[in-house]
């Protein structure tokens, strides 16, 4: 296995969430000139709420064909939508209140999401096919709720994985399964600060029991932005 090509190294969270914002906006626009949309699904967390912050600013808020950008959520906290806790709520306060697009083309992970999933393009095997999802590297290496020794990392025939008793609040999630992911055109982890730098070292190594080292597109682009604090 090939060690992941950590291409952009950034001094922290301001440059981090810069250059996450340039790299979706380059992607969101070459979806949209190649395919007539982008389908892009959205991370959690504090760290990309930065990127969604910038995005929301000029010139992206201007320069970006928004009407064109259908969202979703890599994975979801079983929360109402107004919780704090929730990644949804976090990404309307960031970007979604800021930006034109429209509202039924913003799909939340919650419920059964089987029936939105299906309006993204499907890959050969039948899975959609994202043109961007973001991640976020947990301390213990999870990403999206796909946690260690989690079951859902064996998960093959659904798309969103129910996971119980998380070992992080709150306990109760949904998260896309590694097909899923893993048949996207370009997937973006940002990973930023000092707690982030073993498990980081351990997904350069591919430790296969941290689950993002099983982050590996088929046919499509694995980048990472990496602030210093979490440098190996």
């Amino acid at each position: 296995m090939t060690v992941p090509d950590i291409s952009v190294v950034v001094p922290g969270p301001a440059e981090l969430a810069e250059a996450a914002a340039a790299w979706t906006a380059d992607h969101i626009r070459s979806a949209i000139a190649e395919r007539g949309a982008c389908y892009w699904a959205l991370a959690g967390g504090e760290t990309p709420r930065g990127c969604y912050e910038r995005l929301a600013q000029p010139p992206y808020r201007e320069g970006l064909h928004w009407r064109s950008v259908f969202v979703y959520w890599s994975d979801e906290r079983q929360v109402p939508l107004d919780d704090p806790s929730s990644n949804y709520a976090m990404a309307k306060t960031a970007l979604l209140d800021h930006v034109p697009i429209p509202p039924n083309q913003v799909f939340p992970l919650v419920g059964d999401p089987t029936p939105a999933l299906r309006r993204v393009p499907p890959d050969a095997a039948g899975r959609p096919r994202f043109d961007v999802i973001h991640l976020g590297l947990g301390d213990d290496g999870h990403t999206a709720s796909l946690f260690p020794g989690s079951p859902a990392l064996q998960e093959n025939r659904v798309l969103v994985a129910v996971v119980h008793n998380a070992p992080k609040p709150p306990p109760e999630r949904l998260s896309f399964t590694l097909p899923v992911i893993n048949a996207a055109r370009a997937v973006l982890f940002m990973v930023q600060g000092a707690s982030k730098r073993e498990a980081l070292v351990r997904v350069r190594r591919r430790d296969p029991s941290v689950p993002a080292t099983h982050v590996q597109p088929v046919d499509g682009e694995l980048r990472f932005i990496v602030d210093q604090a979490a440098l190996p």
